[in-house]
């Protein structure tokens, strides 16, 4: 088992269309590639991005 300094994740941000409208789609993936929070949002926005991250923490 690894130690709690090795662990890390990033934010992945990608453009899908869901039910024919285009929306972003925000992931946590840590360093293993596990997805470990996902959001949707319509709009670009800080709001939308720090609360994922607050989620996500």
């Amino acid at each position: 088992m690894r130690d709690f300094c090795d662990w890390r994740w990033h934010l992945d941000e990608m453009h899908v269309k869901l039910i024919g409208e285009t929306v972003l789609l925000w992931r946590a993936v840590d360093h293993e590639g596990k997805v470990m929070e996902s959001y949707v949002t319509q709009r670009r926005e800080n709001a939308a991005a720090l609360t994922f991250i607050k989620k996500a923490l």
